[in-house]
């Protein structure tokens, strides 16, 4: 009931080892950190030299980095839409770095076909999925694994979390020490609270038990294709299942929810 595999197909999920199939989902939080230091595999080298943000607008193909010479076509980046045109022929899986967006060190991946707009900040150790968007303004403070084909929306602020594939956080949200599963969308002003006003350890009620979680700072597990209504928060230590609907305006109360739950 508890285990990653409860919320969430792994099945194509690039980092399954982040989870173990007999512990509860949030252990992920205690291995994340040892998990990007292994497997985090930085391309953005060559840009740390021009200061923290970017002089000028650049694209990632194959490994090179393009400061002249390309045209850029605009589009839904998630769907592939997003067209980088040089000499005629579009390059296929290429990223793109706005002018004005700040990578913070140099221990951040951005993967194939992904785009990072103006004003989006990036601290590593960051992973980047492919075809995903870092909007304008968006905030991301370290420690976080994005999936493909995911949003970061205008100032949202993201930090020690997880984004499955195909989770959109788009607007004004906050992501603290959370895991968003597949095709996730949080509604504009959904935050994620992470900590307990009172200074004691996270704790989760399932089925009349209560689960210490070791953990002073938790947010929400989101299982796959769960929506969230706009300005909702989720109290410390909320887990909802599957295909669950937060109305907007709620507060979530900590605890387990199983698969199907409307929340209003």
């Amino acid at each position: 009931m508890l285990a990653a595999e409860d919320f969430f197909d792994l099945s194509d999920w690039a980092h399954p080892e982040l989870f173990t199939r007999k512990e509860p989902v949030w252990k992920a939080f205690t291995r994340l950190k040892s998990y990007l230091s292994d497997v985090l595999q930085p391309n953005l080298p060559e840009l740390s030299h021009s200061g923290p943000v970017l002089q000028k607008t650049v694209v990632l193909q194959q490994g090179e980095v393009l400061t002249s010479g390309f045209e850029l076509r605009p589009g839904d980046a998630t769907k592939g839409n997003y067209q980088v045109i040089q000499d005629g022929v579009v390059l296929e899986e290429a990223s793109v770095l706005y002018a004005g967006a700040c990578l913070m060190d140099d221990n951040i991946f951005i993967g194939p076909g992904s785009v990072v707009e103006p004003g989006a900040l990036i601290k590593g150790p960051t992973i980047i999925g492919g075809s995903c968007e870092i909007r304008q303004g968006a905030y991301l403070r370290g420690h976080c694994l994005v999936g493909d084909r995911c949003v970061v929306g205008h100032t949202t602020e993201m930090k020690h979390s997880v984004m499955l594939d195909g989770a959109k956080a788009g607007h004004f949200a906050y992501i603290g020490d959370s895991i968003l599963g597949n095709r996730t969308n949080l509604g504009a002003g959904t935050k994620l609270a992470n900590l307990k006003i009172v200074p004691t350890q996270v704790s989760v009620k399932v089925n009349d038990k209560i689960h210490d979680t070791g953990l002073r700072k938790f947010g929400a597990i989101i299982g796959d294709d769960t929506e969230t209504g706009c300005n909702s928060v989720t109290n410390p230590g909320t887990l909802l299942g599957r295909r669950c609907l937060v109305y907007p305006g709620i507060s979530v109360r900590g605890g387990y929810y199983r698969d199907r739950s409307v929340i209003r």
